[in-house]
């Protein structure tokens, strides 16, 4: 496998693990969208009250399964966006990283053909001479 060869399938990984990043995001947008409708409709049905809320994170004074489940949504919606986009953006890195490293790849190897090249219709013209 030549170092060129390497250089392609290390970018075509990283593509796809940068893809699956973002679709981590995606799904962690989900789970954080979930959340917040369980707690909201847990709130205004059940509990027949508004949530205290910190930030963007519920907190109850008694507890209840729809609240433990909504906060563990919106938590875990969280931390996936959150680790999805940082890895995402990691992944493009390297990507751009091993696309740069075969475009120099590439220019090598061409600048060696031409002179290969070159150096054969030298030859050429000798041998005729």
């Amino acid at each position: 496998m030549s170092f060129r060869e390497y250089l392609h399938e290390k970018a075509e990984e990283s593509r796809h693990n940068e893809s699956v990043a973002y679709l981590m995001f995606l799904a962690g947008v989900m789970f954080f969208v979930g959340g917040m409708l369980e707690t909201i409709s847990l709130a205004k049905g059940i509990l027949l009250g508004d949530p205290e809320w910190f930030f963007f994170i519920p907190y109850y004074a008694q507890a209840h399964p729809g609240a433990i489940l909504g906060l563990a949504m919106i938590i875990s919606g969280l931390s996936l966006m959150v680790f999805g986009i940082a890895s995402g953006i990691s992944y493009s890195r390297d990507r751009s990283w091993y696309m740069q490293e075969l475009r120099k790849a590439n220019s090598i190897e061409e600048a060696m053909m031409q002179g290969k090249t070159v150096k054969n219709a030298v030859k050429k013209k000798k041998v005729k001479a």
